[in-house]
């Protein structure tokens, strides 16, 4: 189950991918991907030896058992960067729902999750006017290979579904939900992918902490923040670290 690009270019029907970039070990996608890049490029490797997630944090998979991939993105000026983890966790949920045919959530701010447990999750970074969305995918571990010690529960698909899936096309298809998710938001921005968000959205209703912050999620609203009810008041959070009651 390469993904090297015979067995992925031939399976893209849309613009992202092209061109498609692959090492089969890099230090990190998200350098793989030149500030001049076109719109839509996608690189790609099937070891990282120093990927990273949010808050600094390492994401480490072994050899080809994971999706680990950055696309390159050029939003209008008009439209808040942070705001596409959201448009991605939302491609990437559906993108299980169809190809793993299992219910995924999304946790704010960047998170997939598979039966409460995180099968992916997103990084973006701001490369000038640019921005490169990192995809981090769970695949084929094994119980005894996902990471041992998380805030949140590891999964991958393997476990969660006890089937195996072929990476290249789960790539194919993850490229195929997020153009035109994407094209969706550059003309009316989150509004346009409200209700699928919605219906996805994890924390909702649930007690959650973010910092000295505690309250109910209400949602995650029109602007990307998550929006909490505390003490009769609501409060828009953008960033920070989230834990959340049972």
């Amino acid at each position: 189950m390469t993904l090297a690009p015979e067995a992925v270019v031939p399976l893209l029907r849309g613009r992202f991918g092209r061109p498609y970039l692959y090492e089969e070990r890099c230090e990190s996608t998200q350098l793989l991907l030149a500030a001049d890049a076109p719109e839509g490029a996608v690189a790609v490797c099937d070891f990282q030896s120093a990927g990273r997630g949010r808050l600094g944090r390492r994401w480490e998979a072994p050899r080809g058992t994971a999706l680990q991939l950055s696309v390159l993105l050029r939003p209008p000026a008009d439209r808040r960067p942070a705001e596409l983890t959201l448009v991605a966790a939302l491609a990437l949920a559906e993108t299980l729902e169809e190809v793993a045919q299992v219910p995924a959530a999304i946790k704010w701010p960047n998170d997939v999750l598979v039966g409460e447990r995180k099968v992916a999750g997103i990084l973006g970074e701001t490369r000038g006017e640019a921005v490169v969305l990192g995809v981090g995918l769970n695949v084929e571990q094994t119980e005894e290979e996902l990471p041992p010690r998380t805030r949140q529960p590891p999964t991958s698909l393997r476990v969660a579904t006890g089937h195996s899936f072929d990476r290249a096309a789960l790539l194919a298809s993850l490229l195929d939900r997020l153009e035109p998710r994407y094209d969706a938001w550059v003309d009316d921005g989150l509004a346009a992918l409200r209700d699928e968000l919605d219906a996805r959205d994890f924390l909702r209703g649930r007690i959650v902490r973010v910092g000295e912050l505690r309250g109910r999620a209400v949602e995650i609203g029109a602007d990307g923040n998550l929006v909490l009810e505390s003490g009769g008041e609501r409060h828009a959070v953008v960033g920070g670290e989230v834990t959340y009651e049972a």
